[in-house]
């Protein structure tokens, strides 16, 4: 999955001198969270409603409200945003995107072309729903979890048995993290055409492989934010 296919590509941006109130107000009508900074058509920086909420003074200060009024309106993008900020490239991998907004703590990437013009903005959301995409949670997908031996054909062994039951492959992702030396973990999320041919094709994957778990996601009733 590359960045390109799922970065917002139509983003606002700010020059570096807009005052920090007029960033402000369009982070809050428009509902984002951070703000590219633009020179010259190159980017030069990106601020973030907590870089606004760092820079404001405390409820507790002294000022006045016309003083806090003045004090926002002559502060600038520049005095607190970050600059020359991370970037990646519309050919990057999503993958690639997650690992290092993970490491670095941030929620979101801007991406650039080789010329450091702005091409979009990834965000933690974005790279949610690639995720969500790529496992095939939404389709109804029923998911088999295997300790598989690490070793060529492991995999293609288990897929074999379920295309020869009929049953269609959504997804496979495999990990390494917390196996035994010498194993994998692999989920395979699959489509079968009725439930009495998923209950045959369960009992078989169990008796001829090490199946960890097995379920279909119920997405029918899911919890939301009041």
């Amino acid at each position: 999955m590359l960045l390109r296919d799922w970065m917002a590509k139509n983003v606002l941006t700010v020059d570096k001198n807009t005052s920090l109130m007029r960033a402000t107000r369009i982070m809050k009508e428009n509902s984002i969270r951070r703000l590219p900074v633009v020179s010259h058509g190159k980017l030069v920086g990106i601020v973030t409603d907590r870089d606004v909420k760092d820079a404001s003074p405390s409820k507790t200060t002294s000022l006045d409200v016309h003083e806090l009024y003045y004090l926002l309106s002559e502060m600038k993008v520049k005095d607190v945003m970050t600059p020359n900020p991370l970037t990646l490239k519309g050919r990057d991998s999503l993958e690639k995107a997650a690992l290092i907004m993970l490491e670095s703590k941030i929620s979101g990437i801007p991406v650039a072309d080789e010329n450091g013009h702005l091409d979009g903005l990834l965000s933690e959301t974005d790279v949610l729903r690639g995720f969500i995409h790529s496992t095939g949670i939404k389709n109804g997908a029923v998911q088999y979890v295997f300790d598989l031996e690490d070793k060529p054909g492991s995999v293609t062994t288990v897929i074999k048995v379920m295309r020869e039951n009929k049953a269609r492959i959504i997804s496979v992702l495999t990990s390494f993290e917390d196996t035994a030396e010498g194993t994998k973990r692999v989920a395979i999320r699959i489509i079968a055409d009725d439930d009495s041919m998923e209950e045959k094709l369960t009992a078989m994957l169990r008796e001829n492989f090490q199946l960890v778990y097995f379920a279909k996601d119920e997405l029918n009733d899911l919890p939301s934010k009041k």
